[in-house]
């Protein structure tokens, strides 16, 4: 793809901030850990380069490939890195981006390469070269193909020219470093799979393909209808009612593209992004949508007769149960609060997203009265829920965290009133619940058992929730409250931990729980209190010799330690209720021996699109999504 005959970026553009430092020392500094997440954030910063010369109207293709030692190559059609000599460190311009941090051509405003872009300002390039084991850069450019290699940041040699090529963009190899990623350096192909789609969708009429050479996997990306597209694909396993509506707008430079579109379920979805970013914890973007939404359906329903002055307003939630959204914005300087990018800052933006939106939305419920007439009703139903809910949430409340008498009866508490070290187990069953009762340390752990299955969240309002006991219980225990009640300072227990047998019942219940969690005390789990117990499959004795085994691996690595000719007593659990206390508390509840998985969100839209496969009213995506993994699928036979 060509540049524009207007778009001038050469060496001069490429400005140097300050010299690379302690990047190797201090990693978590620019990735934020040297985890798994780490790992693939390296990939998110040579593809945002790479989408930085999309928006610049230059770049309509990006490869990404998985080699078979996990190095990683990202390759794009772009203008291609610029390797003239930059002036004022005189080496090459590529060189210069590579090894220096703060270096590249997005800091000169109007007159630097870029009008928007994202990734980290130049930190990202030349953090992924410091953090690689081997980094190849190559450049198509002028007709000539340059090439430049480093070893964790160190070149090589000089920028060379290798060849010619009558194309143009820049190519990027690298592998991340064993030494800094001491946890793994295995790509996961789903997380990049999620991404790159998702910026597909961001940036309509680009081609993202993502291939894998350690399994002969790969996908294509590219959606004409952009953010159209994505809340269609959201709402694929829901049932809307309308087509996606679609307003976009500009103004001093920031451009706006909104998509939504109600769905019978009751749960809201908007997801906000900044220059292909997402923005997590939302921002002046999101609170301009939500504030324009609110007073345009209010002012609608009042002006169709369906509201009446003394019935009040419908709420923010009201308006926005069963909606999806999604908010893009491109700005020119965005602001962002935390290092990690998860919340937009920009005043401005939110009067030019709020006043652009409420006029387009306006228009839109005018000339289409019979979708406007179907969003204001679910609103009002909402609305009545609302205050039934608010009747129902009254029962979860406590006077004080030290007042027990409102704690529910069937929890044993802990003694201890320190949140930091105190958690609670939330037991399937009276009788797992007795063995965890006697077994647990009365200082720090509480046990709350839970009688069947709860209800499934995600077919029902909160009002219905509410109103399910085992689902109180758990709401009452833990002491945030929920919906606008929820605060996490309340919380009694910094562990929430979910200890269900392992088999089918025992995973249903589990996939119940984390469903509750997830859309209606999310923040439970993005402060890492809740976690999932891991009980032992087997116990393992030979003269009185006891091991035990928490899958088939280790079960057979104990097998061959016993010895081929021993006789081995093999006992497979099939729920905690046979253990007894003390083997309940030496495998699973004692801090020093357990262990336990730390549930998180890593992509929140993905999360999304998994519950509602998983729990949601239609069938035939849930058939798929077993047919898919079946053959990965271990211990069926419980």
């Amino acid at each position: 793809m060509s540049a524009p005959s207007n778009s001038s970026y050469d060496a001069s553009k490429i400005q140097v901030l300050e010299g690379l430092e302690a990047v190797r020392k201090r990693p978590g500094m620019y990735i934020g850990s040297t985890s798994s997440r780490g790992l693939h954030h390296l990939v998110w910063e040579i593809v945002d380069n790479s989408i930085d010369e999309a928006l610049a109207g230059v770049c309509d293709k990006i490869d990404v490939t998985i080699h078979k030692d996990n190095s990683i190559t990202v390759t794009d059609n772009g203008r291609g890195i610029p390797v003239g000599v930059q002036e004022k460190m005189q080496k090459s311009a590529l060189e210069v981006v590579l090894t220096v941090l703060h270096a590249g051509g997005k800091f000169g405003g109007e007159d630097s390469g870029y009008k928007v872009s994202g990734g980290l300002h130049g930190v990202g390039i030349s953090v992924v070269n410091a953090l690689s084991e081997h980094l190849t850069a190559q450049v198509r450019q002028g007709g000539k193909l340059y090439q430049q290699e480093y070893e964790r940041g160190i070149p090589l040699y000089d920028v060379k020219v290798i060849g010619e090529s009558e194309e143009t963009g820049t190519s990027i190899t690298f592998k991340p470093d064993a030494e800094v990623f001491q946890e793994t350096t295995e790509y996961e192909y789903e997380v990049l799979q999620s991404r790159l789609r998702e910026l597909a969708y961001l940036n309509k009429g680009i081609e993202i393909n993502l291939m894998d050479e350690r399994t002969d996997v790969s996908h294509s990306y590219m959606y004409e209808g952009g953010i159209v597209s994505f809340v269609e694909s959201l709402n694929q396993n829901r049932e809307p009612l309308h087509p996606a509506i679609y307003v976009s707008g500009g103004k001093d430079g920031i451009q706006v593209e909104i998509s939504l579109q109600y769905n019978n379920s009751y749960n809201e979805n908007i997801y906000s992004f900044c220059n292909n970013i997402h923005t997590h914890e939302g921002g002046t973007h999101e609170s301009g949508f939500k504030g324009a939404l609110t007073r345009i359906l209010n002012d609608y329903a009042r002006r169709i007769g369906v509201l009446k002055d003394s019935d009040g307003n419908l709420s923010g939630e009201d308006v926005r149960e069963g909606m999806t959204a999604i908010i893009s914005v491109k700005v020119p300087e965005p602001q962002f609060e935390g290092q990690t990018k998860t919340k937009l800052g920009n005043s401005e933006v939110r009067g030019i997203v709020e006043s652009m939106f409420a006029e387009k939305l306006d228009t839109f419920l005018v000339e289409h009265p019979a979708i406007a007439r179907r969003i204001v009703e679910k609103g009002i139903q909402a609305s009545r829920a609302r205050e039934a809910a608010r009747k129902a949430r009254e029962l979860t409340r406590r006077k004080s965290a030290l007042e027990v008498s409102s704690l529910p009866g069937k929890l044993a508490d802990c003694s201890s009133r320190d949140a930091e070290i105190s958690e609670m187990f939330i037991v399937e069953g009276d009788s797992a619940g007795g063995s965890a009762k006697q077994g647990r340390d009365r200082h720090f752990q509480a046990i709350l058992p839970l009688r069947g299955k709860i209800l499934n969240v995600e077919k029902a309002r909160l009002d219905r929730i509410l109103s399910n006991a085992e689902i109180r219980a758990m709401i009452t225990a833990i002491g945030t409250g929920i919906g606008e009640d929820f605060d996490i300072t309340k919380a009694r227990y910094h562990k929430v931990i979910i200890m269900t047998d392992a088999d089918v019942d025992g995973a249903h219940i589990r996939t119940l729980m984390l469903t509750f969690f997830y859309r209606y005390m999310r923040k439970l789990i993005e402060a890492g209190y809740i976690y999932i117990a891991q009980p032992p499959l087997y116990k393992l004795e030979r003269n009185k010799v006891i091991r035990y085994a928490y899958n088939d691996a280790q079960r057979d690595k104990i097998m061959a330690e016993f010895g081929a000719e021993s006789k081995v007593a093999v006992q497979r659990y099939k729920g905690l209720g046979e253990m007894n206390p003390d083997q309940l508390w030496d495998t699973t509840m004692d801090p020093g021996t357990r262990s336990m998985m730390q549930v998180s969100i890593r992509d929140a839209i993905e999360a999304d699109r998994l519950f509602d496969t998983l729990m949601g009213d239609d069938v035939e995506p849930r058939r798929d999504f077993i047919q898919e993994h079946a053959k990965t699928v271990k211990n069926l036979d419980f």
